[in-house]
């Protein structure tokens, strides 16, 4: 990313961020993140995306795994990945930005289709996680994308055209081998995300890893490597994270108490509940939720 580049993308998230958070644009698939202070590490899960950090930096761990990008780096998330994440380096002067674009499966295999871009022998297992360089082709692809929510008139027209530019810089960088994983019918990575979709469709449910292991067509033993490969966490971890996320939210939006929050995602004892979600928060849920709404009340 040139100088240039970086003040006009800069500009742009300025201008349709108004004020602190997560923003819709005009453009669909198209989000903008802005922080103005320093963000302690936050769980969340990470949706299939590219993300493109402005200004500031951000570190993200996956499991035992720390990512950490600027301005030089962006990121490809290929599937659902519980991580936590970490503004550190933001202010009211310097905010941390961020562009976020959806990927979209059916989009990289029509292009695939239309232009037989993709030659990638290696279609061994990867991590769902990817940081890489981002160059100034990707860059300018990216710009122009984000320079259409000055024109909302043009995004039915050039929206599409645009995004298939961006995926094909994406075809053409160094993270070609994952969207190979992402696209290729009957990939590990495919039949991993299909299994993941089964686990957040079905989290209140013991995890069953057998019968996961036959819908994708894998014995008990190739599916928990390759699992792991992709997300870094077995299928259990994977759907303890997924519980434990949920919970908090039912206590923070909805005001469930502990207890009933632990058993609508699934934990029958209310003590284990309380265990494991004080490992993954750093408090116990009562004092997490007491915490969160004060820092809400002061921003």
């Amino acid at each position: 990313m040139n100088p240039s580049q970086q003040l006009e993308l800069k500009t742009l998230i300025d201008k349709f961020s108004n004020g602190e958070g997560i923003f819709p644009t005009p453009v669909p698939g198209i989000t903008l993140i802005k922080y103005t202070a320093l963000h302690s590490f936050m769980p969340m899960v990470y949706d299939p995306s590219l993300c493109l950090v402005v200004q500031g930096r951000k570190e993200v761990l996956l499991e035992k795994e720390r990512f950490r990008y600027t301005p030089a780096n962006y990121s490809l998330i290929s599937v659902d990945l519980p991580v936590v994440g970490q503004v550190t380096e933001a202010s009211p002067e310097k905010p941390y930005l961020c562009l976020k674009i959806d990927l979209n499966q059916r989009d990289f295999s029509e292009l695939l289709a239309d232009t037989g871009q993709l030659n990638v022998p290696d279609l061994s297992t990867r991590r769902g996680y990817f940081v890489g360089k981002v160059d100034d082709a990707l860059t300018d692809s990216i710009l122009r994308l984000a320079r259409l929510m000055e024109a909302p008139q043009d995004i039915p027209l050039l929206g599409p055209l645009t995004l298939r530019e961006v995926y094909y810089r994406l075809l053409k960088s160094d993270c070609a081998p994952m969207i190979a994983q992402l696209v290729v019918n009957g990939s590990n990575l495919q039949r991993i995300s299909s299994a993941i979709e089964k686990l957040k469709t079905g989290y209140q449910e013991p995890v069953r890893v057998g019968e996961l292991a036959g819908m994708v067509g894998m014995s008990v033993s190739s599916f928990h490597f390759h699992f792991k490969e992709i997300t870094a966490m077995s299928p259990l971890q994977y759907q303890k994270r997924l519980r434990l996320m949920e919970a908090r939210r039912l206590m923070m939006v909805e005001a469930v108490d502990a207890a009933g929050a632990a058993y609508r995602v699934g934990y029958e004892s209310p003590s284990q509940f309380s265990r494991e979600y004080a490992r993954m928060f750093g408090n116990p849920p009562a004092r997490d939720i007491k915490v969160l709404r004060s820092v809400a009340a002061d921003a």
